[in-house]
């Protein structure tokens, strides 16, 4: 295998009953790019996402991380072996501190995983990555809120600072920018472009804003009922007839 490419794909599909939800899927991902999965609602990409982060199993084919075969890797293997994962509704502990949210995050897959009824401030080195991680998503300053009183775009933060504590390799981001009002997007998205580009990280996205994933990606794999339609450079992609015909309905053209 190309000792560049991260994660790949062979033939993997994923029915639910009559419904193929994913349908042979082949995708090679390389280390350090920004990767985004485009396409229609209904399309397979959250799917696509499970399979590849292990909350659920393949009907058949494949799932190779760093040239190890993972299919059938339950998610918490999956997240030991450097796949963070990020969901379209928030995910975080809204009764627990912004600070609380991240360093169990961080302890989770340390040693003291399991050792509830300790001290926090027995757990040094999770506080200290806590601080780390706070700063690096900015919300240093809001550590002592508790996490449902932050406005959403400040959760999409809190989320994505989860993923980083254990210092993954790749981040399965799944819709990161849904739910948030339109002028807190760039923000967030310069935000893991950061983070991808200084932490020599691999950040799959899957997003519908067009505008997000032609200004930040350096490979898109457009699927379509299951299946890859097309996958190439944004350029490529916008200049693609059949993703304008089938994802875009021919009524709207990419513009770069």
């Amino acid at each position: 295998m190309d000792s560049e490419i991260i994660f790949e794909t062979i033939n993997l599909c994923k029915e639910f009953g009559g419904l193929v939800a994913v349908d042979n899927v082949n995708i090679k991902v390389r280390k350090n790019t920004f990767h985004a999965i485009i396409g229609p609602n209904g399309a397979g990409k959250t799917t696509f996402f499970n399979l590849l982060s292990g909350n659920i199993e393949p009907t058949s084919g494949k799932v190779i991380y760093k040239g190890r075969d993972i299919t059938h890797q339950p998610v918490y293997r999956t997240i030991h072996f450097g796949v963070g994962r990020s969901f379209q509704i928030s995910n975080i502990f809204p009764n627990l501190t912004v600070f609380e949210n991240v360093r169990l995050a961080s302890q989770a897959l340390g040693a003291d995983n399991f050792k509830f009824w300790r001290s926090a401030s027995a757990f040094k080195q999770y506080e200290e990555r806590t601080w780390v991680v706070l700063k690096r998503v900015g919300l240093q300053e809001r550590a002592n809120v508790f996490a449902r009183m932050l406005p959403h775009g400040d959760q999409r933060k809190l989320e994505l600072g989860m993923i980083l504590a254990p210092d993954p390799e790749v981040l399965l981001l799944d819709e990161p920018t849904a739910g948030m009002a339109s002028e807190q997007v760039p923000e967030l998205i310069a935000l893991i472009q950061e983070i991808q580009k200084a932490g020599d990280k691999t950040v799959m996205l899957v997003e519908h804003n067009m505008n997000v994933v032609m200004s930040v990606s350096d490979q898109i794999t457009v699927m379509h009922q299951g299946a890859v339609l097309a996958e190439g450079t944004p350029a490529q992609i916008a200049a693609n007839k059949d993703v304008q015909t089938a994802y875009l309905g021919g009524l709207y053209h990419l513009n770069l």
